[in-house]
């Protein structure tokens, strides 16, 4: 039986900027630039696709080509849509990419913090068996208060729920105790290690293991190039990362947290989906940009 799922978050528009050498300040500096959809939310819908879970997108996007694009781009991925569009622009990241993979990026949430309590209810009303959301729409100040009316409604009608924590930054501004609250009725929690440890208020992972299974079902923590790491009240499991060359490190997390739970879901052991979660984390990387 294919599984049901519903991701609940950000739609965006990633430029992602690889840079050729050192960046000149005030001049220019030779650079691979990519334009496509992008999203946490948006990015684990199409792993789970891949993974060949039935999906739907739930979210908002700006009347705009950059909205346009975003939705075609993430149709094109096989992911069904239950989308809003609203008078703002939709939401973009540029993420500048340093020679070892990792990024910063620089964030503009647009159409996405005008998600609200109706609109979630309205598109997490069909017929499904997992609903996950994205942390952005936790730290995220204007959408918080969706997540509780969210969790709360599907818990009623007996769905599953995960959440990913998506990014250290907001989380730290937030407040980790505050977050765990928000999220309080979440089965299942996706963090990297970093998130991780500022979570539970630990410096190693086996520690913020023990802690975070106290308030989840399960839990999955990313590590980068030391793989990864998932735990429920029967079992702890880690596997390693795979080996080869970093370009751009850009939805890996999110590719292996789709791949991870839609794994979970159609009943695979946690160590043959922290397997999977490795793959798929392994074949983004080697590219430039979050989609194919």
């Amino acid at each position: 039986m294919t599984v049901r799922v519903v991701v609940l978050g950000d739609l965006m528009v990633d430029v992602v900027v690889h840079p050729h050498g050192t960046p000149a300040p005030t001049s220019d500096t030779p650079s691979t630039v990519r334009i496509s959809r992008g999203g946490s939310a948006a990015n684990v819908a199409a792993a789970l696709v891949a993974a060949h879970c039935d999906v739907e997108f739930a979210g908002v996007v700006g009347t705009d080509g950059l909205g346009e694009m975003a939705v075609s781009e993430l149709q094109r991925d096989g992911v069904s849509l239950r989308v809003r569009s609203v008078s703002a622009p939709t939401g973009v990241v540029v993420a500048m990419v340093a020679p070892d993979g990792q990024r910063a990026m620089y964030t503009s949430r647009g159409a996405n913090a005008f998600l609200d309590e109706q609109m979630a209810i309205e598109l997490t009303s069909g017929e499904f068996d997992h609903l996950h959301l994205s942390g952005y729409t936790v730290l995220g100040e204007e959408t918080r208060r969706v997540v509780a009316v969210v969790i709360n409604d599907s818990i009623r009608r007996g769905r599953s729920i995960s959440v990913d924590v998506c990014s250290l930054g907001p989380l730290l501004s937030m407040g980790p105790d505050k977050f765990l609250a928000s999220v309080a009725g979440a089965s299942t929690l996706f963090a990297n290690e970093e998130e991780a440890l500022a979570l539970s208020h630990t410096t190693n992972v086996p520690d913020a293991m023990d802690y975070l299974a106290r308030h989840f079902e399960e839990v999955m923590i990313s590590q980068g190039p030391n793989g990864a790491t998932a735990a429920n009240a029967n079992d702890r499991v880690s596997v390693s990362a795979h080996s080869g060359d970093v370009i751009d490190t850009t939805g890996a997390g999110d590719a292996a947290s789709g791949s991870y739970l839609a794994a979970r879901l159609q009943g695979e052991t946690m160590s043959v989906a922290l397997s999977r979660a490795m793959t798929a984390a392994a074949f983004v990387v080697r590219r430039l940009g979050a989609s194919s």
